[in-house]
């Protein structure tokens, strides 16, 4: 099978580096461009000693002269660079027939003015981003084989979509309402999910021994949630979403717990059969045995996401947990690759524990 060359935009922060990690095993995948600002002319390994014979690509600038260069000589271009970066570079790439998957935000968010209020951004290529493809492999499969550009969607996001994947579509093929109108995803994630900058309330002293919620009535995830929810499983309801994430003291993973309120109807479902047979054929989602209780450490540095499932009379709880930083960031994009390229769609991604996690 072929051999693709792929560049890395931005591969010195957490996602960069997962990135690195797993592309480096990746049997088709060879890493031909690393940038960075701040590391020119220094070897990912200099920086990243676990890497140390698994990746030795020097870092170069992100010049114009570079990108063009990266624009003749990949296949595949991810991006994991801060929001307003892909969308910059990204028309000149697609033109060259150059595939692109951002990690950012550029891509997710096809209403322009909700674009604009979230991430305080004019969209610079309309036309670009309405032929994006949202990289959710578990909705959108089909459509990311032909794609040019996918946007990888967020960590939080991608819990709560893939936790309500299949309540949504039971009740699209119901006659009447199956749960009532609020949905609560009350979400927690690790403090890698906020970025490498340095920020006051991420240091040590700030964030050991403290527990804390954020972004509560205007997180940035929150339009993607619920354009998943109503235009990407086409919700026949018009349910009010709240999304509260925390902040945990821990490195990396993340666990969603989803709370609905279910209708007479809705109680009458076995909702551990309904979660079973709609992700029994999903090679990354996998529904836990009925009174089983998923924790962040079974998932760290893989691929994978794990639900369980807990009906009591009246009220649903779904719980979610993944690792932010792999099927939440750089394990679902290498997985779009995959798919993409029209490699097995485990390819590199199928050891459990992903190799030797670069951020600890």
């Amino acid at each position: 099978m072929m051999t693709i060359n792929v560049a890395i935009i931005g591969g010195t922060g957490y996602t960069g580096v997962e990135l690195i990690r797993l592309l480096s095993q990746h049997p088709h995948a060879c890493i031909r461009y690393l940038t960075s600002r701040s590391e020119v002319g220094r070897a990912v390994s200099q920086i990243f000693p676990s890497l140390l014979g698994v990746c030795d690509v020097v870092y170069s600038d992100m010049t114009d002269e570079v990108m063009d260069e990266i624009g003749q000589n990949c296949q595949i271009v991810f991006f994991a660079t801060p929001h307003g970066v892909a969308m910059k570079y990204t028309p000149a790439l697609i033109a060259r027939g150059v595939k692109v998957i951002d990690l950012g935000a550029d891509f997710r968010l096809q209403n322009l003015d909700e674009f604009k209020q979230y991430y305080a951004l004019d969209h610079t290529c309309a036309d670009v981003l309405a032929g994006a493809v949202y990289g959710l492999a578990e909705i959108h499969r089909e459509r990311i084989k032909t794609a040019q550009v996918i946007a990888n969607p967020g960590c939080y996001p991608t819990t709560a979509i893939l936790g309500l994947k299949p309540v949504i579509e039971t009740q699209n093929h119901a006659n009447k309402p199956l749960i009532l109108k609020n949905i609560i995803i009350d979400a927690k994630s690790g403090v890698s999910g906020a970025g490498r900058n340095a920020k006051m309330n991420l240091l040590f002293s700030e964030l050991s021994d403290n527990f804390s919620a954020y972004g509560v009535t205007s997180h940035r995830h929150t339009p993607e949630i619920c354009q998943g929810v109503h235009d990407f499983l086409g919700s026949k309801f018009a349910h009010k979403i709240r999304f509260v994430p925390h902040l945990v003291p821990m490195i990396r993973g993340m666990f969603s717990t989803i709370h609905l309120t279910l209708t007479e109807e809705g109680q009458a479902m076995d909702w551990q059969a309904v979660f079973e047979k709609s992700y029994q054929n999903e090679p990354f989602v996998d529904v836990l045995p009925k009174g089983s209780l998923p924790d962040t450490r079974s998932v760290r540095a893989s691929n994978r996401l794990k639900i369980a499932i807990h009906q009591d009379d009246d009220t649903l709880t779904i719980l979610v947990v993944q690792d932010n930083l792999v099927k939440g960031a750089s394990g679902q994009a290498v997985q779009n690759m995959n798919i993409l390229c029209g490699f097995d769609e485990t390819c590199g991604l199928s050891t459990e524990f992903g190799g030797c996690a670069v951020v600890p």
